[in-house]
């Protein structure tokens, strides 16, 4: 559609009043699709601003069910979604605050099998996960296909905000982590984390998303965030010439 009906330019209007967004840039957030890959402490965040904000088409991948510790930080949940399976129900909440968009659960693990047809049409991927094998996927695919990842991770208190533009020249996820030096799995199962960081790295991760859309941010990004001094520094990033992923 070429333009908002009444219901959308009246849900939207603290947009419309921005010179940053209007009507041309909420129709740009109207016409996108996201793909959110993890449901979780990050994903819950970022999927409600992404679906308040009008993202016309959001597909939510994530293969686990709610549990009773979820709710401590995966605010998306309540206790009678105990059970269910982490794409259906975030996807009914979701659906409650904004039916004016298009969702598309999959309750599915991310895959070498799958990752084509779930992401291909995406204008921007949130990796929202809490593995390294999916991290490293996802940033692979999106190397490939020339897409915008936006990354975010969260343990004990500490956060981290990345985003690569690979339309542009850009340094990729294994510039920064290389695969073969990966640690020890660290998660907020056996390190935990304190909830409202999860909150504030995953509504970063949505405010990038919705940047790089309507064409306010372009590049890579690398931010550190403290949750305990509420500090945070942005530090530089250099392409690796012997990246594994994106060298030459």
């Amino acid at each position: 559609m070429t333009e908002l009906n009444d219901k959308e330019r009246l849900r939207y209007s603290r947009h419309l009043l921005l010179k940053e967004v209007g009507e041309q840039g909420q129709l740009r957030l109207k016409q996108a699709h996201v793909a959110v890959v993890g449901c979780g402490g990050l994903g819950s965040p970022a999927l409600f601003y992404l679906a308040a904000s009008g993202i016309g088409r959001l597909t939510l991948i994530d293969d686990d069910e709610v549990e009773l510790s979820n709710l401590q930080r995966q605010i998306l949940y309540k206790i009678n979604h105990l059970g269910q399976a982490k794409t259906q129900a975030a996807s009914k909440v979701l659906a409650s605050l904004n039916n004016e968009i298009t969702l598309n659960p999959v309750a599915s693990m991310l895959s070498e099998q799958n990752i084509a047809d779930l992401l291909n049409q995406a204008d921007v991927v949130l990796d929202c996960s809490d593995n390294f094998a999916t991290r490293y996927l996802l940033n692979r695919y999106c190397v490939e296909q020339k897409k915008i990842l936006v990354a975010g991770a969260a343990i004990a208190t500490e956060g981290q905000l990345m985003c690569f533009d690979f339309r542009h020249e850009s340094a990729c996820y294994e510039c920064i982590f290389p695969s073969g030096a990966a640690a020890a799995p660290q998660n907020c199962d056996n390190f935990g984390v304190l909830s409202p960081l999860l909150g504030i790295i995953g509504a970063k991760q949505a405010m990038l998303a919705i940047n790089t859309l309507l064409g306010h941010h372009q590049g890579s990004l690398f931010m550190c965030f403290d949750g305990m001094s509420l500090k945070q520094r942005q530090l530089h990033l250099s392409k690796d010439a012997s990246c594994a992923c994106c060298g030459q």
